[in-house]
């Protein structure tokens, strides 16, 4: 199975540091998720370089492939030159990050031209995977939205499976988080 991870940027969950706790609780979920479909048959997870649940997932993704053995990790741009107009702290976050993953390339050759090119690659990461992951919340729309409605079109005419996490089971998970820790 291969497994395409997505979500909100982290504008759009308030997260503007790399400490911020909100990541913590996000990849601990996040891993949850792919121990339960590492159950399944999980052999890719593949997201994309966006800022936020993109590369916090891959680099979840990335410390788990360390203890499950055979599952890779792929990271897909859009386009090339992706995060050319990024704060230089970031470009280079995500550079070490490239250099984590089993494999990186971009679905479009050329740097950013036209919105085709994220149709293009919603297409290319349906067309390539099993399943999708959303951490999107129809409450509070966003850029997933554009994902999620893509994803939608698509299980029209195709056996797909969506699974969306919304902001009451982040919140149920925050608190599990929050018990376990206290816990230790």
């Amino acid at each position: 199975m291969r497994l395409w991870v997505s979500g909100y940027r982290s504008y759009e969950l308030g997260v503007f540091k790399l400490d911020d706790p909100k990541i913590e609780v996000l990849k601990y979920y996040l891993r949850k998720i792919f121990m339960q479909n590492a159950d399944l048959g999980l052999e890719w997870i593949i997201s994309g370089g966006q800022l936020g649940i993109e590369q916090w997932a891959l680099e979840e993704a990335v410390s788990f492939t360390q203890e499950y053995v055979g599952i890779k990790t792929a990271l897909m741009y859009p386009y090339t030159e992706f995060s050319k107009n990024w704060q230089e702290d970031k470009q280079i976050h995500l550079a070490q990050l490239e250099q984590q993953v089993d494999f990186c390339a971009s679905v479009s050759k050329r740097p950013y031209s036209s919105p085709v090119q994220l149709k293009n690659y919603q297409q290319f990461m349906l067309e390539h995977t099993d399943k999708a992951v959303l951490i999107y919340d129809q409450e509070l729309p966003g850029k997933p939205k554009f994902d999620y409605e893509a994803i939608k079109r698509y299980q029209q005419a195709h056996a797909y499976e969506l699974e969306v996490i919304d902001m009451y089971q982040l919140q149920d998970e925050a608190e599990q988080y929050l018990e376990q820790k206290n816990d230790r």
